[in-house]
């Protein structure tokens, strides 16, 4: 695990925006999600996921922490001076070049087509459909594997262990994103969640049975359930939750359960 010292500067301006926090609302204002309000205030980062820049070179001037997301960026300055922000892969330092591209050096940080790419390389942020931007394996410490290259697709073993194809044509970065010690981080005290945005959780079990399934009973009983269920009496914990979608005739195997 490489220790990133971050450049001491303010985000870059013009790859900055400010955007209005829901707390857990969706567009009708009800909750969706529970336990979401506070917190510090932050800048979005824009970040270059497709890397459109092909061909050009550019140069790691800057490495940045987001509070957006869970790993780094790094800020790119590319010929002409115009600057994008990326992922930052781990091990990837200031003063280095990268180059985003359909068929180049098979080295850390380069970007590149799926069907270029030699077997057993680990890749991130990857492209679901070509051209539209990295979509996969963009979280602290996540990359794919390789497995191969077929017909017009390439197979990918995910941070999940699940095996699915992907178009040969779509990009992908070589590497694997930067702080990949965040699983590892403790939080420490109830204020660092707080400015985190998050608002506390009480146990449905602490609950009045009105109020939560699991409520109700002398002292510290059990939930009485055979299975945990949600405040709203549906199944919770280990239920399917993945609705049909148009990328499910692409998985070979399944995460392991």
């Amino acid at each position: 695990m490489t220790r990133f010292k971050f450049t001491k500067k303010s985000p870059e301006k013009k790859l900055t925006v400010f955007l209005k926090r829901n707390a857990g609302r969706s567009n009708s204002g009800r909750i969706t999600i529970r336990h979401r309000g506070g917190g510090v205030k932050r800048l979005y980062r824009i970040v270059d996921f497709g890397q459109e820049k092909l061909g050009i070179p550019g140069k790691i001037i800057a490495i940045e922490y987001d509070p957006n997301r869970t790993g780094f960026l790094a800020l790119v300055e590319y010929q002409g001076g115009d600057k994008r922000y990326i992922l930052l892969p781990e091990g990837l330092k200031i003063g280095e070049e990268i180059i985003c591209s359909e068929s180049v050096a098979v080295k850390l940080g380069n970007r590149m087509k799926l069907k270029n790419i030699p077997v057993g390389t680990q890749v991130y942020n990857i492209e679901l459909e070509a051209s539209k931007g990295g979509r996969m394996a963009r979280s602290a410490g996540s990359s794919a594997n390789v497995l191969a290259n077929e017909e017009g697709s390439c197979l990918l073993q995910m941070p999940s262990k699940e095996t699915r194809k992907v178009s040969s044509e779509c990009f992908a970065s070589i590497g694997q994103v930067s702080h990949a010690g965040k699983k590892f981080e403790i939080i420490g005290k109830a204020g660092t969640k707080r400015l985190r945005g998050w608002r506390p959780t009480v146990r449905g079990s602490a609950m009045n049975p009105c109020d939560h399934p699991h409520g109700g009973g002398e002292g510290r009983t059990g939930i009485g359930l055979k299975h945990p269920k949600t405040p709203w009496g549906k199944p919770a914990r280990g239920v399917k939750t993945r609705r049909k979608k148009w990328t499910d005739r692409f998985i070979v195997s399944r995460r392991p359960r």
